[in-house]
């Protein structure tokens, strides 16, 4: 795969920043990448063959990727590798295809043929940004003024100061680096946590710092701790959902920095590294790699450095700490235009100071008061900062603007019906459903609305489109599920549900809503003891579920069993009182 179109845009990019003196140690910003933080995730702007497109930088992916179903939406021919070629990631390996975008526009400059790599799970946007673009100069990550630079250093030797921002004699920090290779160009160091030497990547692509369980062990984090949580799952690039922890750590040191008493998570297994360190680090930090050099420089801007998401008390609602503010800008840093200030918001929110992105927001709004992108995430923090009204009014202001904005008719759809039951929301589902491309990552979400909306035809219809599109995903066995549930409900195609159900449950195991699916099947097809046992074992997990209650009633009942199966029709009533009514719209009657 060769890099000769981008190097020579990048050559042409340095001609236009000046020429620079080699007898002395200089830096100079050959270009700058925007950078727009949409939680802990770094987005950039491109152009894939004159359409728009946003990519996550991601210096821990080795080459840019697209998502199976952002190449599909952008009509991209795809090539295959050679036999044997696979990537190996969190969830799991796989097999990519290749593809060649004709025109790539990447810092408002068109570069002819470049490559991605294409396959994996969504991950939010069309693809990843990966080290072959990042690492074709030095690099300065400054995620918290919202812009990552692609540099060059002239005439500095192993003992120059990079940090070139600071003033004379102001603190930095310096890690020495590995030697990149082509196969692995990756930014690899050695850090320290609670004493114990670890390899970690610097990966602005991980939301938060992560350690692999076999090097969590090593440093004294280990399931079932008393002082370790569960943090919910972990996906990457292979299909599979791996569980993950928070545990505290006495100590981690960064070079010639060290955090006290934080807290890490982790979990999983990597193959190149101990540790991610995340977009939570990079946050926290302005931070310069050089390639030349092999070092990292980094000063500290302030704020929480890790765990900035995952601060949770032990019944799992928000207990997020107050966030530690940076000190003010200095007045050359301050944001002159929208996108200054919906840049500088971005990277606040992110931080956990919502007042100050809030505030920054409604600046690049008043600046800017028909720009589409702004006011889409403004509604998105409002939505966090739970004013769910408010995030309304934004997603209104976005359609009236851009009426095929699917995610804001999807934002809108579910605030309304989470305020509202009976809100009418299938105007704006169906236009969701009729703006979003046929490959489009979102109709497992326009699935799951008509679902909630019990259109269940619509929702098994959405669900198949979302599963040819994205074979791999991780979050195929949600779609495999759904559309289970999604024809059972609709007491249609039978035997494709009950295939969709064991596929699921062949890839999570005793998962109790999959089971509580596959009963519900069983009982349509009459296979009533089959179901019971299905419905057993979800009761177990969770004993709460009311449509598995009132699926093993009408089992019981017609295998004979009618005081057991009327306990449960009772419970499930008790449960959720309008299930009742619902179920025998449906012809789900004992």
């Amino acid at each position: 795969m060769t890099h000769r179109y981008l190097f020579a845009a990048l050559g042409m990019l340095a001609l236009a920043s000046g020429g620079q003196a080699a007898t002395s140690c200089r830096v100079s910003a050959i270009v700058t990448l925007p950078v727009t933080m949409s939680g802990l995730r770094p987005l950039v702007r491109a152009q894939i063959n004159g359409k728009d497109a946003t990519f996550i930088a991601d210096s821990g992916a080795w080459f840019s990727m697209i998502s199976p179903g952002s190449a599909a939406e952008y009509g991209l021919s795809l090539e295959h590798l050679p036999p044997g070629f696979r990537m190996t990631g969190v969830g799991g390996s796989i097999t990519p295809m290749l593809t060649t975008v004709k025109t790539f526009t990447f810092a408002g400059v068109p570069v002819p043929r470049v490559q991605f790599l294409v396959g994996g799970s969504e991950v939010g946007s069309v693809g990843l940004l990966g080290q072959n673009v990042l690492a074709l100069a030095d690099a300065e990550f400054d995620l918290a003024r919202g812009a990552i630079r692609l540099m060059r250093s002239d005439g500095c030797s192993s003992k120059a100061n990079l940090a070139y921002w600071l003033a004379p004699g102001e603190a930095y920090s310096m890690l020495d680096t590995e030697r990149m290779s082509s196969e692995r160009p990756h930014i690899v160091a050695s850090i320290s946590v609670n004493g114990v030497k670890l390899r970690a990547l610097f990966d602005t692509g991980a939301s938060t710092s992560f350690v692999s369980l076999k090097a969590a062990a090593r440093i004294g984090l280990k399931p079932g701790n008393p002082d370790v949580k569960p943090a919910g799952a972990s996906s990457g690039l292979g299909r599979a959902m791996v569980p993950t922890w928070i545990g505290p750590v006495a100590s981690i040191k960064i070079g010639d920095e060290e955090i006290r008493n934080t807290r890490l998570r982790f979990g999983g297994d990597f193959t190149d590294a101990d540790m991610l360190v995340g977009a939570d680090f990079f946050l926290s930090h302005r931070v310069y790699w050089s390639d030349k050099l092999h070092k990292l420089f980094f000063t500290f801007n302030g704020g929480h450095v890790f765990d900035l998401r995952y601060l949770r008390d032990r019944d799992g609602d928000d207990a997020r700490e107050p966030a530690k503010v940076p000190p003010p800008a200095a007045a050359d840093e301050l944001p002159t235009d929208a996108a200054g200030f919906s840049r500088r918001g971005g990277a606040r929110a992110a931080r956990g100071d919502f007042a100050g992105g809030l505030a920054d927001l409604d600046q690049a709004v008043k600046l800017a008061p028909d720009n589409v992108d702004y006011l889409w995430q403004r509604a998105q923090l409002h939505l966090q900062m739970r004013q769910p009204l408010q995030a309304v009014d934004d997603a209104a202001r976005v359609l009236k603007l851009k009426p095929d904005h699917v995610d804001a008719l999807l934002m809108r759809a579910g605030v309304r019906r989470s305020l509202d039951r009976d809100a009418d929301v299938r105007s704006d589902i169906d236009a969701a459903a009729a703006a979003a491309s046929k490959s489009s990552d979102r109709r497992l979400a326009i699935a799951g609305s008509y679902s909630g909306l019990g259109e269940y035809q619509r929702a098994a219809e959405q669900y198949s489109l979302w599963l040819a599109a994205h074979p791999d995903d991780n979050k195929k066995v949600v779609a495999l599920n759904g559309r289970c549930w999604a024809n059972a409900m609709a007491g249609k195609d039978f035997d494709r549900a009950l295939k969709d159900c064991n596929a699921a449950l062949a890839i999570r195991p005793h998962t109790a809503s999959f089971l509580d699916s596959r009963g519900m099947v069983r009982v349509r097809m009459g296979d009533y003891a089959r179901a019971i046992v299905d419905y057993d074992e979800a009761l177990a997990a969770s004993p709460n579920a009311a449509w598995s209650h009132y699926g093993r009633g009408i089992a019981r009942i017609r295998l004979g069993q009618k005081q057991e199966g009327e306990a449960d029709l009772a419970r499930a009533k008790a449960l959720d009182a309008t299930l009742p009514a619902e179920a025998a719209k449906l012809g789900l009657v004992p």
